[in-house]
This record gives C-alpha cells, structure tokens and sequence, in this order.
C-alpha cells in the first residue's frame, strides 16, 4: 500500500468530505441560482412596472427605496427565527414565497397592489439572503476550506439567466403577467426542490480551513453566546456597505455614463452591465480556489484594488469601448469582497454565525440605498466622471479593512 502523498509545510490537510455535504452544497448553490433569476427579472423589469402601474418619476424612486429597507428588515426579523426554527427551515418557507410575491407585482393593476407585492418581496428577500448565507457560512466551515464565493457564483449566474429571460420576454412583448407568472411557476417549484435536499444546518463554527477550535474554546463560546455586539462587526459592515455602494453604482449608472457621458449606442452601451455580470461570475468562480492559496486577506485586499482601478478607468475613459472594458475590470475586483465578508463575521463569532450574518447582511442594502443617490446626485451637480470617484474612494477605504478578514481567534461576546 503506498503512503499518502505528504502535505507541503506551512498548509493544513484538507479533510475528506463527506457524500450528504456535497448534496447540500449543491442545493444551496441552486437556491443561491434561483434566487438571482429572481431577484434580476424584477429588477431588470422595472421600466415595464413603471408602465403597467402609471407610476410618475418621481413616485417611482419612493416604491424602488422600499424595497431595500424593508429587505433590511427582513434580515434583522430573520436573526430571530432563525433562533427558532432554523436557518434551513427560513430557506425552505420563504423562497418559494419570494416566487409568489414576484408574480403579485406583475399580475395587479392598481398601486396599493404593487405596494403589497413589494412590500412583501422585500421583507422575504432580506430573509431569504440572510438565510442563504447562513448556510453557506455553516457549510463553509464543514467543508475546512472557501466555498462561499462559489454560491455567490452561482447568483451571478442566475442573474445573468434572469436577465436574459426579462430581455426575451420584452422581445417579443410577453407582459408581466406572463412573464412574473409564468418564472413563478417555474422557479418555485424547484426551490421547494432544493428545500427539500439534505442540507447541514448553520451555525456551528466556521473558520477559513480545516483548523478548529478545540472542544472547550467551542464550548465556552457557546456558553458565553447569548447575543453578540455590533462593534466588533463594524468594520466587516463598512466594507459590505462599500462593495454594495459600488455595486449600485454600476448597475444604476454604466449604461447612462456610456450613452450620456460617453456618446454610445444604447445597444452598445448595455454591454458594460453585461461585461460586469460576466467578469463577477468568472472572478467568482474561481475566486475559492484564490482564498485557498493565498488567504482571504490577499484576495480582498487585490479586489479592493482592482475595483478602484477600474473605477478610476471609467472615469478617464475616452471611449465606450474603453468604459466596457473598464467596469468589466471593476467586476473582476469586486466579486470576492462581499462573500468574504460573510465568512469573516462567521469566523468572528463562531458560536452565534447566523446572527452575525444577518446583521452583516443589513448592510447589503444599506449600500443599495446609499450608493444610487450618491452617484445620481454628483453626477446632476458636476458629470459622470466626476460621480464615478465617488465610489472608487469608499472602494479604496476597504483597503485598511482587510486585516479584518484574516482566520483569528473568536471574539467571545462577554469580552466584546
């Protein structure tokens, strides 16, 4: 029998995984996908909402805002039945429901309708990505290795597909009955699908790789974990309201800088977004592999950097051709920062992860309503380029961050 191949100094074996996890990282991954199908086609079929509704423009912003605030609400509330029932549990009950709530907003005529579905679609979808990131975070740590840029993957792509589908069914002028009714009739089914696949629950005690802690450091932690304080998380929250912020920017703001700024073709200048997505989804692809070789550290730290770059790109840019390019080079930087985050805030309070991934995951939508009005309101005051540094500073300020991601030991409440 020959020996196991040795393991190189410096770097910790990675422990088998067992069969049952690989299932239900899959089915977190398909959660993850049908949650970006369907959070793209509403957000991608606004235009059309605005038509069907009557809503004037300046009503629009008020019901757009709503939404991101009441799925900051829904994060916080699911902190508590998580408590409860389970992250698992959360996932299984309320993404079919976030299906129903898109076709609500497609099938009613009348705005107190709109105002009910969205309403509703936000409070389940801040419950539904809090819960999601749960689990991953849990799984994470069962694995001994990243995996969670991966499931974030697995989002961009459903957004890519979202995307597409929306495009389709404006081609050839489907309606948003047909459209939201009919991706419900799809997308819920499987997610009560992947509901039902063997998942391990959250919590546990994530870390970046295989080391643990030991029983009794795991133990008193427990003990200790009754609720956890925000100031330790703070500066893992700054740095998600700051990818958001420059997330928002581009995707509310890089086919306008093209068309106004830039003189682009409409048709041309959407291929800035979609350069985005695409270089988010093959950044995060192999963003894991990238932790696992150099440390979540170093990978933050370079994507905080390239992200700058390719702001400040933008912001120089002479051409739309030299804007696409740039805001595709911004979606390489960007993509492993935020999943990063929640691994940090999991590492950071091993005994009580889910409730620090709720409160991390507020300020994914803190970003979203920061970072749009930001970039809008510079913009109106001076010019798109100009609006665009914005943005690039608040992704230069991670930079300082970074440390914060590194694997340390837990931070017990008490002592907090």
């Amino acid at each position: 029998m020959s020996a196991a191949p040795p393991v190189p100094p410096g770097r910790p074996a990675t422990p088998p995984v067992a069969p049952g996890l690989r299932v239900g990282r899959a089915a977190l991954a398909g959660s993850f996908l049908l949650q970006g199908t369907t959070f793209a086609l509403l957000v991608t079929c606004i235009p059309e909402i605005q038509h069907r509704y009557g809503l004037s423009d300046g009503l629009l912003p008020v019901f757009l805002a709503a939404v991101p605030i009441l799925a900051g609400v829904g994060s916080i509330l699911s902190e508590q039945l998580v408590k409860r029932t389970g992250a698992r549990a959360v996932l299984r009950a309320v993404q079919p429901a976030v299906c129903l709530s898109l076709a609500g907003a497609g099938l009613g005529d009348s705005l107190w309708q709109l105002a009910l579905a969205l309403g509703a679609f936000g409070l389940l979808v801040g419950a539904l990505d809090a819960s999601m990131n749960m689990l991953g975070v849990g799984l994470q740590h069962r694995y001994g290795r990243s995996i969670m840029i991966g499931f974030h993957a697995a989002f961009s792509l459903g957004g890519i597909l979202g995307a597409a589908i929306a495009g389709l069914g404006s081609h050839y002028d489907l309606g948003l009955p047909v459209l939201f009714g009919t991706a419900a009739a799809v997308i819920a089914p499987l997610a009560v699908l992947t509901g039902t696949l063997p998942q391990p629950s959250a919590g546990g005690t994530p870390t970046a790789g295989p080391a643990e802690l030991g029983d009794a450091v795991r133990e008193a932690a427990a003990a200790a974990a009754r609720s956890i304080p925000w100031r330790p998380l703070l500066p893992l929250c700054l740095a998600m309201a700051f990818a958001y912020i420059a997330d928002a920017s581009v995707s509310n703001y890089s086919v306008k800088y093209l068309t106004d700024g830039l003189g682009s073709r409409e048709d041309l200048a959407k291929l800035s977004y979609l350069g985005y997505m695409v270089a988010m989804l093959l950044g995060r692809a192999l963003g894991d592999r990238a932790v696992q070789r150099f440390g979540a550290v170093p990978v933050v730290r370079g994507g905080a950097a390239l992200a700058a770059l390719g702001f400040g790109l933008a912001a120089v840019a002479p051409a739309p051709w030299a804007g696409i390019a740039s805001f595709t080079v911004l979606g390489f930087g960007i993509c492993a920062i935020i999943p990063q985050v929640f691994a940090a805030g999991g590492r950071l309070f091993p005994a009580d992860s889910d409730a620090a991934v709720a409160r991390l995951n507020l300020f994914n939508y803190v970003g979203f309503l920061v970072g749009s009005p930001l970039v809008g309101a510079i913009a109106a005051a001076g010019s798109y380029r100009w609006a665009l540094l914005a943005p690039m500073l608040l992704v230069l300020a991670v930079l300082p961050l970074a440390e914060r991601f590194a694997p340390a030991p837990a931070v017990a409440p008490a002592a907090a």
